[in-house]
């Protein structure tokens, strides 16, 4: 084995990855979520290159504590429960007859690396998938068995210090291989939990993954990213691995005295105090950190509560803010005609939508609901107006007319409505594509002649 200061680097065969009785899945590790797919493919694999001198699967990483006996998976913990139940349907559905190879699968057996899944995503695909592998297995032989067991391969990385662990396993995947930009900042801010939230954790991971991963994706993706780049004056065309330092903000118990981290301390402390008094015990009146879209972000568990927070702000639909919201005639005919106009479910026609929703939300978000109609119709008349200067929309066209005419600034840098709706909306301007239902409205707003 190579070791370069807390760096381990080996080879591991399938038979020594399921005798590691030491290997433990960490809680911020996300679920199994391995399809039919997947392991059908690992089997084909197999069963494909056993004519060849080896078979590489992958890497496992692990952090390895010099204090405790723990191997903590870092990184290749699905290929590794893949492979755990590939060695259990071998055992159930083939006959072995070579008897060097049964003292070899008795021998792994008695050893065999076991876990606890308790998370019910795990536990689904962890039974389906091991009903496919034991209907693939059974036609397998005894030559597949060896091959899997001794010649197909893990490369083995055992780090020594869990934020090394960590920035090889973020450098690993920037490389555009496994994971999306939310699943990196999920394992970043886990590792950035302070000491005594270590046991909100789980309680984190879990309400992070009843979310399914591309409604995460489309939260970030669709509306966190961009509102958070339009309001600092950037481009928000492409969320991907780099740019998700936009979402790593301040470790409190890590940062130095700095005057501007103050008042991030005080909500901070102040809101699990007012929450632990027991006046919020006869009260209920638990206070959320009131997070702002443009606001610093607290690394660990307030990111978490930060996420699930715009979560369910984002997941409110069109009609449901219509019906929390006291709207006149023309803010209530805006939101009907969006999502009714000839075209409105074109491509270009979506993005003007979401362009649309980020800057209400934004709104909403710094200045709660008052002069709402004024800025239903204020953010209307900029976002639509677009829709009706150009006939086809491209996603650049829109971030560049944001990034001229700059609403989301407005709100940012404004400390009333009226300061931030006052921005004048240009109607001069030439109409390459007719739309009657929204020049209607814009008509009766005086937007256009």
């Amino acid at each position: 084995m190579e070791k370069k200061k807390d760096l381990q680097i080996d080879t591991l065969t399938i038979s020594q990855l399921l005798q590691m009785q030491d290997l433990s899945i960490p809680v911020y590790q996300r679920p199994y979520k391995w399809s039919e797919k997947h392991i059908s493919q690992l089997i084909e694999d197999v069963n494909f290159f056993k004519g060849k001198s080896a078979y590489r699967l992958g890497t496992l990483v692990v952090h390895k504590d010099a204090n405790k006996p723990e191997l903590n998976i870092v990184d290749g913990q699905q290929r590794t429960i893949s492979c755990i139940l590939l060695f259990r349907s071998i055992c159930e559905t083939i006959k072995i007859e070579d008897p060097h190879l049964k003292k070899e699968i008795e021998a792994i057996s008695k050893n065999l690396v076991d876990f606890d899944f308790s998370n019910e995503t795990s536990a689904y695909n962890i039974q389906r998938n091991y009903t496919v592998a034991k209907r693939a297995v059974a036609k397998c032989d005894e030559d597949f068995v060896r091959f899997f067991l001794n010649h197909c391969e893990l490369i083995y990385f055992e780090i020594g210090h869990i934020s090394e662990a960590f920035q090889f396993f973020d450098s690993q995947n920037a490389r555009g291989k496994d994971l999306d930009p939310h699943d990196l900042l999920k394992a970043y801010h886990l590792r950035e939990y302070a000491e005594n939230d270590e046991k909100l954790k789980l309680e984190s991971v879990t309400v992070w993954e009843r979310h399914q991963s591309n409604e995460l994706a489309k939260l970030f993706a669709e509306y966190l990213f961009k509102i958070r780049s339009w309001s600092r004056g950037d481009s928000a065309q492409v969320f991907d691995k780099n740019k998700i330092y936009l979402f790593k903000g301040v470790t409190i118990e890590k940062i130095g005295d700095f005057k501007y981290v103050d008042s991030l301390r005080i909500l901070h402390h102040f809101t699990d105090e007012y929450n632990k008094s027991y006046h919020r015990q006869i009260d209920l009146g638990k206070k959320p950190y009131p997070f702002q879209l443009d606001a610093p972000i607290i690394n660990g568990r307030r990111f978490f509560e930060m996420i699930t927070y715009y979560k369910d702000i984002f997941d409110m639909s069109i009609k449901n803010i219509q019906d929390h919201l006291k709207l006149n005639e023309n803010s209530k005919n805006i939101f009907h005609t969006i999502t009714s106009y000839g075209g409105w479910e074109r491509t270009g026609d979506t993005y003007v939508r979401t362009l649309f929703e980020c800057a209400l939300v934004f709104y909403v978000d710094k200045f709660g609901f008052n002069q709402i109609n004024e800025a239903v119709e204020r953010i209307f008349a900029w976002a639509y107006r677009l829709r009706l200067e150009y006939y086809a929309i491209q996603f650049v066209s829109l971030d560049n007319y944001v990034l001229e005419n700059n609403l989301f600034a407005d709100f940012k840098n404004n400390y009333s409505p009226q300061e931030a709706l006052a921005r004048p909306v240009d109607y001069n301007f030439r109409r390459q594509r007719s739309i009657s239902e929204l020049e209607e409205i814009l008509k009766s707003l005086y937007y256009i002649n």
